[in-house]
């Protein structure tokens, strides 16, 4: 059974969502005291953090920031606010998905399975290290490392870095990426895509490898690659 974490401070709705999450077997936690995320997260361990923005003593985007501190857990905000910059530094702080209230329930089942089997189920190659561009990538610890240090990516991060390192030299489409990371593009805006993989492009620039990921204006993204630095 799953855990996810839902920290929402309005009772009424908080209680809506628990009822409906376990009814799908999912095991629904929630925050006690609001000056006390981090430690209830630490003490939970949950696969999936499900946050709003409002909240008492700190923000959403505060509390997501803390945990990505401690985790690459993912994370999908569920807020009323629905100003794009919201959206926009949502992701920069490593989000997984973003929400706007009002919401149809099924859409978020619909996310919450997604995004937990792709974090958990995806990973089916037998070989899960692979050199790029002179870097180690490490899918199963969502690491990667070279000569000039090592970061850890998201979940999101590290998938779309590896679509992209298995399509080497190769565009990468826009919808073949959203389909891939979310399903259903429906839900999704294009903007969303961009967010993610420039946040990808500048955690890989702490290795200088940024400039590797090209962006295919009208068509997608690639991985370029130096000579003879894939396996």
């Amino acid at each position: 059974m799953f855990k996810l974490l839902l920290i929402e401070d309005d009772t009424t709705l908080f209680t809506e969502i628990k009822d409906r999450l376990s009814q799908w077997s999912y095991d629904v936690y929630g925050i006690t005291d609001f000056s006390k995320v981090i430690q209830e997260f630490t003490e939970i361990k949950p696969d999936l953090v499900i946050i709003d923005i409002q909240l008492p003593k700190f923000d959403g985007f505060h509390w997501c920031r803390m945990i990505r501190s401690h985790s690459t857990i993912p994370i999908i905000f569920l807020s009323s606010r629905d100003h794009p910059t919201d959206i926009v530094m949502s992701m920069q702080l490593g989000a997984d998905d973003y929400m706007q209230k009002p919401f149809h329930f099924d859409v978020l089942i619909a996310k919450i399975q997604a995004i937990l089997r792709r974090v958990y189920n995806y990973n089916t190659d037998p070989v899960e290290l692979k050199s790029w561009c002179g870097a180690a990538v490490d899918y199963e610890k969502n690491v990667v490392s070279n000569e000039a240090g090592s970061i850890e990516l998201t979940k999101n991060e590290i998938f779309i870095l590896k679509l992209l390192i298995e399509k080497k030299n190769k565009i990468v489409s826009r919808d073949e990426l959203i389909n891939s990371l979310w399903e259903d593009k429906r839900f999704i805006s294009d903007n969303t895509l961009t967010v993610n993989v420039n946040r990808l492009r500048k955690r890989l620039d702490e290795l200088e490898l940024g400039r590797f990921i090209e962006t295919k204006v009208g068509q997608g993204y690639m991985a370029a690659e130096e000579a003879n630095s894939f396996d």
